[in-house]
This record gives structure tokens, C-alpha cells and sequence, in this order.
């Protein structure tokens, strides 16, 4: 994929911080202070990062935008992501560079107001958020973050809805249900 020109990255630049505003990860770490006093700024500047990545690396895959992003989180942000966003912001990254890289305003809006309109969900999530005990893990110097109670024994059925769908579509998932643990912090 060649290197989008200037107008392109102002469309592909407006797609990032939009996922990463929309990517309950991220935000949950910016939250509670995983990235400690200089969180926010860290965030702006993964935006900035992950615009030049795209444009400094030709035909990226999955794999290598999902292990930036899995690599960013836990060096800056003391977090390890288990709640398969990863791949979903990737895939949607992904998408987003495509269609700006071909001028598809349509499309990078499109995926905008699905965005938007993931917003009312995510800070719900945000504000019920809180660290819990979550499943043991081997090294003692973790700290899990969720959302809910407590850890069912089998995930709840999973229902497809339409908002479901939007989000999935914009990068990131829904909330989890109660006491899935979304983020798990790594002590230093």
C-alpha cells in the first residue's frame, strides 16, 4: 500500500485518535494511571506513532499493527490486553489507512459515527471499571482491572446485536460482561 499523501493523512490521522478514543483498553489504562502522570500525553503520542508506522512500513499485516500496539501498551502503559481488542483495533487501523490511503471519505466517515456512537457504552464501562482479585495469575506483581463482580465460570451466550456489531466493526468490542477482565496491569 503506497504512502497516503497529505489529505489522506489528515483523514487517516482523524481515524486514529477516534480508535484509540473508542478503545476501552487504552482508556481504562488512561483512567486509572497505568501510564502514570504523563498518560494522556503518551496517548497522543501513540497516535502520532502509530500514523507514522503506517506510513513508514508498506503492506503491514494484522500480526505486526496488533504486536506495535501490544508492545506500546505494556512498556508505556504497564498493561497487558486480554480482551482480543488488539486485533480488533488492527484490523480496524487497518481499514481505516486503506480508505483514507484511496481518499474514501465516505468510508473513514462511515467508521467515524459508528465510533461516535460507540461512546455512551465505553464511558458506562469506564465508570463502572474497577481492580479486582480476577483469576490467579503466576506472577504476583499484576494487578487486574474489571468490569463487574465477579468471573462467571462460563462466558453468558453471546448475543449479536446491532450495536454489537458497530462496535466490533469500529475496533472495539463491547463492554465485557460483568467481571471479565478487561486489562491487566504489570507491576515494575
Amino acid at each position: 500500500m503506497a504512502a497516503p499523501g497529505v489529505d489522506e493523512r489528515g483523514l487517516f490521522a482523524q481515524g486514529v485518535r477516534a480508535v484509540l478514543g473508542g478503545w476501552a483498553a487504552l482508556q481504562l489504562a488512561l483512567a486509572h494511571g497505568f501510564g502514570g502522570p504523563q498518560g494522556p500525553e503518551k496517548a497522543a503520542w501513540l497516535a502520532g506513532a502509530l500514523q507514522e508506522f503506517f506510513t513508514q512500513n508498506a503492506e503491514l499485516g494484522e500480526e505486526e499493527v496488533e504486536e506495535f500496539l501490544a508492545e506500546v501498551m505494556d512498556n508505556e502503559f504497564d498493561t497487558v490486553v486480554e480482551d482480543g481488542s488488539l486485533r480488533q483495533v488492527s484490523r480496524e487501523l487497518l481499514s481505516l489507512f486503506s480508505r483514507a490511503s484511496r481518499g474514501d471519505v465516505g468510508g473513514v466517515g462511515a467508521a467515524l459515527g459508528a465510533l461516535a456512537r460507540r461512546g455512551p457504552a465505553l464511558r458506562a464501562a469506564l465508570a463502572a471499571a474497577h481492580p479486582g482479585d480476577g483469576p490467579a495469575h503466576p506472577d504476583p506483581g499484576h494487578t487486574h482491572l474489571e468490569i463487574g463482580h465477579a468471573h462467571p465460570a462460563t462466558p453468558p451466550e453471546e448475543e449479536e446485536s446491532r450495536e454489537e456489531e458497530e462496535a466490533m466493526e469500529c475496533g472495539t468490542p463491547p463492554a465485557p460482561p460483568d467481571g471479565w477482565t478487561l486489562v491487566r496491569r504489570r507491576r515494575r
